[in-house]
């Protein structure tokens, strides 16, 4: 497993951008397919974007494609989501997540319950 600190979130206004970060510990970061997810006031958690081991394939919800692209740096351990156009229903905390390694591919990486290593989560709030 790989321990995962999230950073970048806050408050911005309807239409500003945040970039959030997440710094992963271990040498085996390079290996995971990693993925961003969210969890708004009384509702459940859901999948935002994923991103290969490689950083070669991309995958996203219908809700941010378009507006949120997801990168990797495997030489720094750290994931990236930039999230532009922001809407206030985007409002969330947005936690990274290390999806178990015997998965792989979109089916799986849109799967909260495949991940087995995720971060504290870092607030983002969009004002209207």
């Amino acid at each position: 497993q790989v321990q995962l600190v999230e950073s970048g979130g806050g408050l911005v206004q309807a239409g500003g951008s945040l970039r959030l970060s997440c710094a992963a510990s271990g040498r085996t970061f390079s290996t995971y397919t990693m993925g961003w997810f969210r969890q708004a006031p009384g509702k459940e958690r859901e999948f935002v974007a994923a991103i290969s081991w490689s950083g070669g394939n991309t995958y996203y919800a219908d809700s941010v494609k378009g507006r949120f692209t997801i990168s990797r740096d495997n030489a720094k351990n750290t994931v990236y989501l930039q999230m532009n156009s922001l809407k206030p229903e985007d409002t969330a905390v947005y936690y990274c997540a290390a999806l178990n390694r015997i998965y792989s591919g979109s089916y799986d990486a849109r799967n909260s319950y495949k991940y087995d290593s995720w971060g504290q989560g870092t607030q983002v709030t969009v004002s209207s």
